[in-house]
């Protein structure tokens, strides 16, 4: 016979806040991203006189003809998307192939290695010297100033380490008696094994590429090579525009300022986050795997 667990009126109380806490606090989280949207399809007189939108009265995409009437936003889109990929590309490979020979016990100069990791999480040379590095190597003005000083997170690193620690050895040790080489175990065994922390690292990397701006505005000094992330701090920070091309228009046409903002930020979120659902289910597995061995 099976038994049946009943909850206590004390644990339904309690399950029952925490979901009414979470639901109060996921519509909290989502209404703002919510009313961006709203009112970047908004006329900008109602946007005015309006507190709070969430369905717009007076629909307009006036700030999106706008936006796309010059090829200046497009130039800085292409720029993000080619500098997220090739730069979380690059932050794969360079970690895994750091991580892997790591995870190895017998390697010659592990500890000393580990050690210069760990400092680098704690103490690092600064904006200063940095910006000179990135001058002197001969990257200023160029895409891969924002790839390249990048390349690995300590954190990360470290974190994948633990991942192939926790694999098991037997299977390394028949891919050797089968004649597999160190590379050849790790494309053909250890990566297979590795898709949810790879998956989880990949979602990390490309979210800090596509949302970094500080890079771009230190080491790139043409405006055709700015990613999107600076034109949004250039239009929603700075009150600058020129992002698209009034000349188009008629002469009475003025620009929507105010609504132009929202759909910058609309363009520069959403992308992002249509990746997710392709990597939510290695995600949840992921964030959590080399967490716990050291």
């Amino acid at each position: 016979m099976r038994y049946k667990y009943r909850a206590s009126l004390l644990e339904k109380l309690f399950d029952g806040s925490n979901y009414l806490f979470l639901t109060v606090f996921s519509i909290m989280t989502v209404l703002p991203f919510l009313y961006v949207v709203a009112a970047s399809f908004t006329a900008p007189e109602e946007v005015l006189s309006r507190d709070f939108i969430l369905i717009p009265h007076s629909f307009s995409i006036d700030a999106y003809k706008y936006i796309l009437s010059a090829d200046t936003v497009l130039k800085s889109i292409f720029v993000t998307i080619y500098v997220t990929i090739v730069g979380t590309l690059c932050n794969l490979v360079f970690t895994t192939l750091m991580a892997y020979p790591l995870a190895r016990k017998d390697l010659l100069g592990r500890r000393t290695m580990m050690f210069l990791i760990l400092f680098t999480m704690l103490f690092s040379g600064g904006m200063i010297p940095t910006f000179l590095i990135v001058k002197e190597v001969g990257l200023l003005n160029s895409l891969w100033s924002l790839i390249i000083p990048g390349a690995i997170s300590a954190f990360n690193l470290i974190v994948m380490k633990n991942f192939f620690q926790n694999l098991p050895e037997g299977i390394e040790e028949s891919a050797k008696i089968d004649g597999c080489n160190d590379l050849l175990i790790l494309i053909r065994i250890v990566l297979p094994l590795s898709m949810p922390a790879i998956a989880t690292f990949g979602l990390f990397y490309a979210v800090g590429h596509w949302n970094s701006y500080f890079g771009a505005v230190l080491y790139l000094s043409d405006p055709d090579k700015w990613p999107l992330q600076v034109l949004l701090r250039k239009v929603v920070i700075l009150a600058q525009g020129g992002v698209g091309d009034s000349d188009l228009f008629n002469e009475s046409f003025v620009p929507p300022s105010l609504t132009v903002k929202y759909a910058i930020i609309v363009i520069s979120t959403v992308p992002i986050l249509l990746v997710y659902p392709f990597l939510q289910k290695h995600f949840t597995k992921g964030v959590l795997l080399g967490s716990v061995k050291g």
